[in-house]
């Protein structure tokens, strides 16, 4: 079975807030007739996941849930539609891209209009449009090796975070980077974030972020690698919860049997975080076995609100946007973030302590 999910996270509570069965293309959704032996209703046919990943995200919005930031693989990145979906939204995101993603480090120049020289014969031309001699668009693994922007951006290393064998430690470089949009035409500029591994320069990760061009290159590196934290939930789910232990052959119970185990996974979540507190305040051994003391218990409300009715209108087009607006564009790396290590204190207001979605 395949899956699409949709997780939460701030600070250290992480938790699944949606899950829905994927519907392969060839081998159900054309063949009805297997489908209806599932209990697979007629209305429920082949969406892509970045489709159902999108609608996850609405209705999580139109029942109250908001999020700072997004953060996903490249099977969904690397889907320029899901993007602009995002963008129309105002929502914040640091997408994981394919090498393939394609864009330009300057942008060509649009012609809005017909020049007043230009009376040639023939069909005429759409506008706007890309003037005839342009620079291509190019793939960023090209870019990587042959832009001349690129190369007078220097790699900065920074330990992301401390992991099971010892510190991660990724060099990255960030540029001003735009994209194409429906008409093909440049859009942005947005961030493209390029990551190597210290220890294995040839392992690179390519970012691309709609964030304000004066966020952090940190702040961008934090969202784009907490995405460990989904593998996380799913391993509890699986281990401790049965995500994986379903017998069952019907739709309608697969459905249930994924989202009863995404509530019991935030009931255990809040639980978790309700306990800590409370060991905090009396000054008895944390739930993860460290003594902790001192403190004030300030009673707060759950992590995720109570579930209200569903404003469907929020499913659409017209949910609330939230991102702010973008700043003057930059070509190079933050030069005031030189330092070898991300930063102890949490950037404010784009802190990673706000909800992130993954």
């Amino acid at each position: 079975m395949v899956s699409v999910h949709l997780g939460y996270a701030v600070d250290d509570f992480h938790t699944l807030l949606d899950g829905e069965p994927y519907l392969p293309e060839k081998t159900w959704h054309h063949d009805r007739v297997r489908c209806r032996a599932a209990g697979i209703p007629d209305d429920v046919v082949y969406r892509s996941k970045w489709q159902m990943a999108l609608t996850q995200y609405r209705r999580a919005v139109s029942n109250g849930v908001r999020f700072a930031w997004l953060t996903f693989d490249e099977g969904y990145g690397g889907k320029p539609p899901f993007l602009r979906e995002l963008d129309a939204c105002g929502q914040n995101y640091v997408a994981e891209i394919p090498v393939s993603f394609v864009g330009w480090t300057v942008p060509p120049e649009v012609l809005q209009r017909r020049l007043p020289r230009d009376k040639r014969m023939g069909r005429p031309r759409k506008f706007p449009r890309l003037k005839v001699r342009h620079t291509p668009a190019c793939q960023v693994r090209d870019l990587l090796k042959s832009s001349p922007i690129l190369r007078r951006v220097p790699w900065v290393a920074y330990q992301v975070k401390d992991g099971e064998k010892g510190p991660m430690v990724w060099e990255a470089k960030r540029v001003a980077f735009w994209i194409k949009d429906e008409q093909k035409l440049p859009v942005g500029p947005y961030h493209l974030l390029i990551c190597r591994r210290a220890l294995d320069p040839t392992e690179v990760k390519f970012f691309l972020s709609n964030a304000p061009m004066d966020t952090p290159v940190t702040t961008l590196l934090l969202v784009a690698f907490d995405r460990w934290r989904i593998e996380r939930m799913f391993e509890d789910s699986k281990g401790e919860l049965g995500l994986d232990h379903f017998e069952v052959r019907r739709y309608g119970s697969l459905c249930r049997h994924l989202l009863l185990t995404c509530v019991s996974h935030l009931f255990l979540a809040e639980f978790r975080k309700r306990q800590k507190k409370r060991c905090a305040t009396d000054g008895w051994s944390g739930v993860d076995g460290d003594a902790v003391a001192g403190g004030v218990l300030v009673p707060g409300r759950p992590m995720l609100a109570k579930a209200c009715r569903i404003d469907r209108r929020a499913n659409g087009d017209n949910a609330r946007a939230q991102r702010q607006s973008a700043a003057q564009p930059s070509q190079a790396n933050d030069t005031t973030i030189t330092g070898p290590r991300l930063p102890i204190e949490k950037p404010d207001p784009m802190s990673l302590a706000q909800n992130v979605a993954l």
